[in-house]
């Protein structure tokens, strides 16, 4: 339900320490497009509010969350297709990805916009596109909504317990102090990754667990053992910010150990524990779930070599859309064993 930015890099990082000024000029749509889904390579001028609101809430890190309950429902090993069930997983990523995911994007936002002025001046709120008090009751109407929508499901299941009420909460608490100061957990490159990590694999998947199953130990075991290759992926994220995170301070990955060692780190988390899943899954004799999973690192590795590990500060949005792709796969494909496994 958490989770943070995309990788965005700026044009030119070392020449904006102060906010731009709007440009009303678009490249034939596409920096429109890459504006409002949150990417690499947008501008500064829009000026419709609805679609300032929507480039806060950064829709393109909605994807991991949806993704994340997709998994959950699947381990739960009790999900079956019916019209009632197809619009209450609905009602999920509503929650998890535009309102919850949209909420983390916004409170970081703001609290992030000083560095924003020095990585990323066309953002909505550095660029003056937005004033802050709008801001203030964007986050407000986000974290309501997503914790209403959460209450409801709570209903919808029958549960005794409001589980997740209680995880919305709770992921929405881990935003707050990945952002706010004076915890400020992205501060820390370790802390930071790994709650980010979480909030792209660990959360969702509980959300969906919880919501057609019983979130058990073992998946909230197994879950968070997976998050430390969403740590991996979180790391991505750091590379498009390395000269504000110098100059406010943030001790990021690519900070602390520098650009070419932090990627290293990146794609061994993601590798090693994604491994580790295809481990576990032959130990509890899914062999052919494991097989597969094993199987999408393949390609993973490659594309890391040929893209990330070479330049990470130029390829990192190339990386993600062409090696992250068999990460989320692997998601699904450790839900759909786990979730076999329980009806077995």
């Amino acid at each position: 339900m958490t989770h943070s930015d995309p990788p965005i890099s700026p044009e030119d990082p070392t020449a904006a320490s102060v906010p731009a000024p709007l440009d009303t000029t678009e490249d034939q749509g596409g920096s429109t497009t890459r504006q409002l889904l949150g990417m690499k390579g947008a501008k500064a001028g829009e000026t419709n509010i609805w679609k300032i609101r929507l480039q806060l809430m950064k829709p393109i890190t909605w994807i991991p969350l949806i993704w994340g309950v997709v998994c959950g429902a699947a381990s739960s090993g009790h999900y079956t297709w019916s019209l009632e069930n197809t619009l209450i997983s609905a009602a999920c990523m509503l929650m998890s990805g535009p309102l919850l995911a949209g909420y983390t994007q916004t409170i970081n936002e703001y609290y992030d916009r000083e560095i924003d002025a020095v990585n990323e001046p066309y953002r909505p709120i550095p660029s003056g596109a937005i004033p802050l008090p709008q801001v203030i009751i964007q986050i407000w109407v986000l974290l309501i909504a997503g914790l209403g929508v959460a209450y409801a499901l709570d209903l919808w299941a029958g549960h005794e317990f409001p589980i997740l009420l209680a995880l919305a909460a709770f992921g929405s608490f881990i935003s707050y102090i990945y952002s706010a100061p004076p915890l400020k957990l992205k501060q820390n490159g370790w802390a930071g990754s790994y709650a980010l990590g979480a909030s792209y694999i660990a959360l969702p998947w509980w959300a969906g667990q919880a919501l057609f199953g019983t979130l058990t130990p073992t998946i909230v075991v197994l879950t968070l053992f997976y998050s430390l290759a969403g740590l991996g992926i979180a790391i991505v994220n750091d590379f498009k910010s390395v000269e504000g995170d110098r100059q406010f301070g943030l001790q990021s990955m690519p900070v602390m150990f520098g650009v070419q060692k932090a990627a290293w780190i990146c794609v061994l988390m993601i590798d090693i524990f994604q491994a580790g899943m295809g481990a576990y899954l032959i130990y509890i004799h899914e062999n052919l779930y494991a097989t597969i999973l094993l199987l999408f690192i393949i390609p993973q590795i490659t594309f890391q070599d040929m893209y990330f590990l070479r330049d990470p500060l130029k390829n990192d949005v190339k990386y993600q859309a062409s090696a992250q792709p068999f990460l989320v796969l692997g998601m699904l494909v450790a839900g759909l064993a786990l979730g076999h496994h329980v009806g077995v």
